[in-house]
């Protein structure tokens, strides 16, 4: 009897074992994906953002053109396999026979940076969180002793994935466990706390700035029902952006034709960029602009406007994208809104209301308040923007926001678009 506990305790050290190097070798390859991707996408959506700036017919011809060339890669390239987002995931893993093809990571690599630098309103986190999870598929299928490990290691290289785009360990955590696999295995523990020290040690090893240089000095708690307000207003707006993603995507299924879908959603998409130049891509250039000095804004009609306007039309946009074959999802359009729709709160409280409240503590709380809300993750969405602004400052005013949009948002709506692609996975 002895031997043979003997023996067992061997297979489990060499399984263990075989579970970290694998965990290390998906931690890398997800982590030096994201940053590659995040920096290519970075680099060319400036130099094509500019260009359109410049001439504003590129605004017409980028979305069209973009989109084609998604269309035509997909069709003769990678095996007229359409990205369906995370429901790909989804899909993995609630299965034991169906896999992410390796194509998921060239295919979602290539269309994400495709769509945001053509203009297309989402983001590179969805394309980079399926690509990751491919990587962890493909590693599970190497051996059959990784075979009863599938979600876990698709787990290690999403957490791995957000790390690096975001610079927060603790926001591929949370998402790993709040959107995909809901429950905590030893395992799981083991491959995705690895994979994502490994990540962020990369990160740190390039020297990594955050995403947003922003200046958080202090909160007042005089402002907390000011707080409780825009969790609401942040809940309401998730809702609006799901359902337009939603409405897009099972209302308009009687047009058949991929040419017509790309020309719709280019005309949308090119009109509303004509007029509000911020819903460019992810928009996150935007918000970098009013990050520069966001207290000193000041309120006009044209503000109002074009608070207003891009607040009611990023989802609209998005879902847009979406509909035309874009690659992508709901992470930086919420960030996106969040950010325009804080300051617009910030602004109408003090303009009318006398509230005296800091304009940048609310663009950041509204930033985690509505992608709380959106993808149903408040742990995420806390840690994810204190990841992308390096500042802890905010932590108690943004755990308040995020727990009352995701609430608001799910008394409203129960669905976000993760847990509605997920229902229908099963």
């Amino acid at each position: 009897m002895s031997n043979i506990a003997h023996i067992k305790k061997n297979i489990q050290f060499i399984k263990f074992q075989k579970i970290v190097i694998v965990s290390i070798l998906i931690g890398f390859l997800s982590a030096f994906l994201g940053i590659t991707l995040k920096k290519l996408t970075e680099y060319y959506e400036e130099i094509f953002f500019s260009q359109a700036s410049i001439h504003p017919i590129f605004i017409f011809v980028f979305p069209v053109f973009g989109f084609s060339v998604i269309y035509f890669l997909r069709q003769y390239v990678f095996n007229k396999k359409e990205n369906k987002g995370i429901n790909e995931i989804f899909e993995s893993t609630g299965s034991k026979t169906k896999n992410l093809p390796k194509s998921k990571i060239a295919s979602h690599f290539i269309n994400g940076l495709l769509t945001v630098v053509f203009g297309g309103s989402t983001g590179i986190e969805v394309s980079t969180v399926v690509a990751t999870a491919t990587i962890g598929s493909v590693a599970q299928r190497k051996q059959n002793i990784f075979k009863e490990y599938k979600t876990e290691l698709i787990c290690a290289g999403v957490a791995a994935g957000i790390t690096a785009l975001f610079n927060s360990p603790f926001a591929g955590i949370f998402f790993v466990f709040e959107v995909i696999s809901r429950k905590v295995t030893r395992t799981f523990l083991i491959s995705t706390i690895i994979a994502v020290t490994v990540s962020f040690g990369l990160v740190y090893l390039i020297d990594e700035k955050p995403l947003f240089t922003v200046d958080i000095t202090t909160w007042n708690l005089r402002a907390i029902p000011f707080f409780i307000l825009l969790g609401i207003l942040a809940g309401i707006n998730s809702v609006y952006l799901t359902r337009c993603v939603l409405f897009f995507k099972n209302n308009l299924t009687q047009i058949k034709s991929h040419y017509y879908k790309i020309i719709i959603g280019s005309v949308i998409l090119s009109f509303s960029l004509f007029f509000f130049p911020q819903l460019y891509g992810e928009g996150y250039h935007a918000i970098k602009m009013i990050f520069i000095n966001p207290n000193e804004v000041k309120i006009s009609f044209n503000l109002l406007y074009t608070l207003l306007g891009v607040i009611l039309l990023k989802p609209i946009v998005t879902s847009a994208t979406l509909f035309s074959g874009g690659d992508g999802g709901v992470f930086a359009p919420s960030i996106f809104i969040g950010a325009f729709l804080g300051l617009f709160v910030a602004q109408i409280l003090n303009t009318y209301f006398k509230a005296n409240i800091i304009p940048v503590n609310f663009m950041v709380l509204g930033m985690a308040a509505v992608l709380s809300a959106s993808i149903h993750a408040p742990f995420t969405a806390i840690f994810l923007i204190c990841g992308l602004t390096n500042d802890y400052t905010l932590f108690f005013p943004i755990l308040v926001v995020c727990l009352i949009s995701k609430y608001t948002a799910k008394m409203i709506y129960p669905h976000s678009v993760y847990s509605y692609s997920a229902s229908l996975s099963k």
